[in-house]
């Protein structure tokens, strides 16, 4: 369940904190509890720079389609 705090992330903090936890992930050394809160912190910040690519995906997919608009009417 991804949050307000977690929406106002931009892109890098996101993806900043997701590659921290993968490494907290990868060197163990957590309980269990610990290794799933950090995996469920993990999925939640996957969820939101997925939602920024998407975004600029989109972004990017109508400012072509923008410009091929504009060759054609030339």
């Amino acid at each position: 369940m991804t949050g307000k705090v977690d929406e106002a992330l931009s892109y890098e903090q996101a993806r900043d904190e997701l590659i921290e936890v993968v490494r907290r992930l990868e060197a163990g050394g957590t309980t269990l509890e610990e290794s799933l809160a950090l995996w469920e912190r993990g999925e939640e910040l996957a969820k939101v720079c997925r939602r920024w690519l998407e975004g600029a995906r989109a972004r990017l997919d109508a400012a072509l389609a923008e410009g091929e608009s504009g060759e054609k009417a030339e």
